[in-house]
């Protein structure tokens, strides 16, 4: 019964992450490619890629060499210590509802596809080897166990002033320089039971929940994993006794909006978390309370701010098994069938738009989808920087476009990179490598320009889903 249980869980989370690969291989052969990209390079670089976003004391092993330390004194103007994290993307700021979301999403993915890895390291080149997720999650966890660490009466939920963020462009080692820290404050943002944030806590405990499944030690003591756990259970009891959008918190709303509003509300994040306390603790009250949580509403998208399609894929394998399942499940299967037909091509069912290229395509949103990211579209290039031979030069990142410490000591002040750096023709100085940027828009045309943002911005939460559905392909397809 369990194989079976597990079988359905893997096989939706891999539609869910996979499907779209699917649909952009299906154009492959319109264009006469049949062979499949290295998803066991690409899987290595889309987790080095997490070393270049990391904030704090970086340690002796870290690959990506022109990055620093950074973000030392995070949390200070409030007494609390928040130093680590990431940063969410081509900024320096630390954004806690993209960071936890990232968090979940690499725990997922290694929580169903960890043996794959494991498998596949034993066989890989030792840089490989040594890339092992579970640190790339630790460093996000290490984080999120500060900041929920005054709960219930606080969650830290963000460091650093976007709208001063967006007007500076300088390495994030520069920001706490003393000619920077006006221009770049490391301004502390909280949630409180006075000006709460559900969606953010619930995805905070979403995260820690799933990762102290990651954590857990069959051989040794399981101390980390149960203070992930503790941190979980506390930050949804919060979520749900001080209900409100974090977004609509009048301390948080200009430092959130337009980056990372709350738009979808805060039921998707509350029965996400509560569907991985459930998972992780295997008290049926957290079953119950993602069942009674009525959120009906069909979506055709699964993201930092969405969590509906994950829900239901991951509370959809209760419903199968050797003695039927759990029947009260069974709608959460019914919804994800739905999510699935809304985003698979040429069916009547459809709600999405595709390419020419066989992109999907929405707006405001990240448009690529795996092959398609890795070579296989009408560009013949590839959209993960530093895999294959053609990919983005000049992405939207601050760290990637300007000289390192170790080549301009000499720290940057806030306008002066602009015209130097920003607005230049030049590839960027630094290799960021395995960011997946934005991508191409409805045409399949994608423009490789800093200012061009939209298209040329990586971000964690673009990464964090591929890292699963990779070790999937890389030890199913023959490459």
């Amino acid at each position: 019964m369990v194989r079976q249980h597990y079988s359905w869980a893997y096989a939706w989370l891999r539609l869910l992450i996979v499907i779209l690969s699917i649909s952009s291989s299906s154009s492959s052969s319109s264009r006469g490619r049949d062979k499949h990209p290295d998803y066991k390079d690409a899987l290595s670089k889309s987790i080095i890629f997490f070393q270049g976003q990391r904030s704090g004391k970086l340690p002796s092993n870290q690959t990506i060499r022109w990055r620093s330390d950074s973000g030392l004194s995070h949390g200070s103007p409030e007494h609390v210590d928040l130093v680590g994290g990431y940063y969410d993307a081509g900024d320096n700021i630390k954004f806690g509802l993209p960071m936890a979301f990232t968090t979940t999403m690499l725990a997922w993915s290694v929580l169903e596809f960890g043996r794959k890895m494991m498998i596949m390291h034993q066989h890989e080149h030792e840089e490989e080897r040594q890339m092992m997720v579970h640190e790339a999650v630790r460093w996000a966890t290490d984080y999120l166990l500060k900041a929920s660490a005054h709960l219930p009466q606080a969650l830290y939920v963000q460091v650093g002033d976007p709208v001063a963020d967006h007007k500076c462009w300088v390495r994030p080692e520069d920001m706490e320089m003393e000619m920077n820290m006006e221009a770049t404050p490391s301004t502390v943002y909280k949630v409180t039971p006075s000006d709460p944030g559900s969606d953010v806590a619930a995805e905070t405990a979403a995260a820690l929940a799933a990762s102290s499944l990651l954590f857990k030690d069959p051989a040794g003591s399981d101390h980390y994993s149960n203070a992930l756990l503790h941190a979980a259970e506390k930050a949804f009891d919060f979520a749900n006794r001080y209900r409100a959008k974090y977004s609509d918190s009048p301390l948080l709303h200009s430092a959130v909006c337009p980056f990372y509003c709350s738009y979808s509300g805060y039921l998707d994040e509350l029965q996400w978390a509560a569907a991985w306390l459930y998972r992780a603790t295997k008290n049926s009250s957290y079953l119950q309370y993602a069942i009674s949580t009525a959120v009906e509403d069909d979506c055709d998208t699964f993201s930092w701010d969405n969590k509906l399609p994950g829900t239901r894929i991951l509370l959809s394998q209760y419903s199968f098994g050797a003695d039927g399942g759990d029947k009260s499940t069974a709608r959460f299967n019914e919804e994800a069938k739905r999510y699935i037909c809304n985003v698979l091509p040429n069916l009547q069912s459809t709600t999405v738009q595709y390419t020419a290229g066989g992109l999907m395509y929405k707006m405001n949103a990240t448009n690529l989808q795996i092959n398609y990211i890795l070579g296989d579209n009408p560009k013949g290039m590839s959209y993960m920087v530093g895999y294959g031979e053609k990919y983005p030069q000049r992405i939207h990142h601050r760290g990637s476009s300007l000289p390192s410490i170790q080549q301009k000591s000499e720290p940057f002040g806030c306008g002066d990179a602009f015209q130097s750096y920003y607005y230049t023709s030049e590839p960027n100085p630094n290799i960021l490598i395995g960011a997946v940027v934005g991508g191409p828009n409805h045409e399949d045309e994608f423009y490789d320009d800093q200012d061009n943002y939209a298209q040329s911005e990586p971000a964690t939460y673009i990464n964090a889903p591929l890292v699963g559905s990779l070790a999937s392909l890389a030890t199913t397809s023959g490459s």
